[in-house]
């Protein structure tokens, strides 16, 4: 496996200061633990003794690393911090931070931000997931071979208990996202999720959601940036002193679906500097004389080349009833080369954001040009020939003309539009950022800015 971070990267990587390749993670026996596992809280003095000593027992008899439990208080007004001093007090792995401002996004983020472990996991206190999943979770982290982990409710192999509400919720939810953001990750908002440290310092800057839905954009985020999520099934087992409030939990992500679906359609999010090289992949190599990822390249293009001609035949049909044919291609034409443009930019060549944008649908309009010429020169020459030939007939002698013009678009593109660059060469390395105090212990109290007291945060229903 290649662990030099410099050799592979491409242009982009190189200027994004992308994350290098992934690296089995030592198992020494320093004094850093390898796993930092969080628990959000919110005013559970109830639950927190015994789910924490719970974990901890399991850990010590199967994690074979070191390992810290950190209970990430959500601003609890019950005996909840009074629990976690005991704890911290009688179980040495057990750390306590406290938030003067709800929401586990926030939790989550604070907690991950400042530790010094290199893989950061997180479980709901209720531990309805079976814990015999953990070490599953982490492994491939620890390994190398993935960035995240999720455990998942919804895989074919796990087995669930809980009633048909929110089933049908976590799953209406999946379904959702996949729709609407093609995530392909089946379980979005179980309460069991890992990832890497050197990751979460890019990803969790990018993550805007502070509440229930910080889960969701983050993984989105991840999958979007090409980073390799690993997925474990799990057993898992209702709570039933859940509180559901399915409208406000719903509006809420909801809002976050459209919010994060109109950065990514807008190419707002610099997902660049998430790439990294993923271990000896073909795809990595560049070798003298090969075309760079030319067989998928024609792939993306054909299928946005097919919808696109479909596009424009409708256009061109729906044109023609007010206008004559040369008007109705050109019009057709110049709309569909827009959005072949866009499309082929995004999908085929990879090129994300607004870097660029305006010169490369310019360049597209020439290549729009030479399409144009042909098949107008088609109609004209069938013009000539036929006098006034059939719609039918129009049509066939165009999509004829359409692929001549494809055949060079497609060229023309990779070519001069969005051809391979040659990697700049690599900057200096930047000092290393100071890294943030870890004031781990029992009676840990970070006041956050704005901090007030709201009212309490439900469980999520999913």
């Amino acid at each position: 496996m290649r662990t030099d971070s410099s050799e592979g990267l491409g242009p982009t990587a190189a200027r994004f200061g992308a994350l290098p390749a992934r690296e089995h993670l030592p198992a020494g026996s320093g004094v850093v633990p390898i796993l930092d596992v969080v628990i959000p809280v919110y005013n559970e003095e109830k639950d927190l003794g015994a789910c924490v000593r719970r974990l901890h027992d399991h850990l010590i008899r199967t994690f074979p690393y070191r390992f810290r439990i950190t209970i990430a208080d959500n601003a609890s007004t019950d005996s909840t911090p009074q629990e976690a001093a005991w704890l911290t007090a009688d179980l040495p792995e057990v750390q306590y931070f406290r938030l003067e401002q709800k929401g586990r996004g926030r939790a989550l983020r604070t907690v991950w931000s400042a530790s010094d472990a290199p893989v950061l996991a997180y479980m709901d206190v209720d531990l309805s997931t079976d814990l015999n999943a953990l070490l599953p979770l982490v492994a491939p982290l620890i390994s190398g071979h993935s960035d995240l982990a999720i455990g998942s409710r919804l895989a074919r192999s796990s087995r669930v208990v809980r009633g048909p509400k929110r089933e049908f919720i976590s799953r209406a939810y999946n379904l959702i996202l996949r729709g609407s953001l093609q995530a392909r990750f089946s379980d979005a908002q179980c309460g069991f999720k890992a990832i890497r440290r050197d990751v979460a310092q890019v990803l969790l800057p990018l993550v805007e959601d502070t509440g229930w839905f910080f889960d969701t954009e983050m993984l989105v985020l991840a999958e979007r940036a090409g980073l390799r999520i690993h997925e474990v099934p799990v057993d898992w087992v209702d709570d039933p002193n859940s509180t559901v409030h399915i409208v406000k939990t719903a509006t809420e992500d909801l809002k976050g679906v459209w919010r994060v679906g109109k950065a990514l359609a807008t190419g707002s999010l610099a997902l660049d500097r998430l790439a990294r090289p993923f271990g000896d992949d073909p795809r990595d190599r560049q070798l003298p004389g090969v075309p760079k990822g030319l067989a998928r390249q024609l792939v993306g293009f054909c299928v946005v080349g097919g919808l696109s001609t479909l596009l424009y035949l409708l256009l061109y049909s729906g044109f023609r009833t007010f206008s004559g044919a040369q008007i109705a291609n050109a019009l057709a034409l110049l709309v569909s080369a827009v959005a072949n443009t866009s499309a082929n930019r995004r999908l085929t060549f990879g090129v994300r954001g607004r870097d660029r944008a305006v010169r490369h649908q310019a360049q597209g309009l020439v290549v729009f040009g030479i399409g144009l010429a042909l098949t107008s020169g088609s109609l004209a020459a069938l013009n000539a020939a036929s006098g006034e030939p059939a719609h039918s007939t129009e049509l066939a002698v165009l999509i004829a003309a359409n692929l001549a013009a494809t055949v060079l678009r497609f060229l023309l593109f990779r070519a001069w539009v969005f051809p391979d660059q040659v990697p700049a060469a690599p900057a200096p390395a930047a000092a290393p950022s100071p890294q943030v105090p870890h004031a781990w212990d029992a009676t840990v109290r970070v006041p956050m800015a704005g901090a007030g007291t709201t009212d309490p945060e439900p469980r999520d229903p999913r």
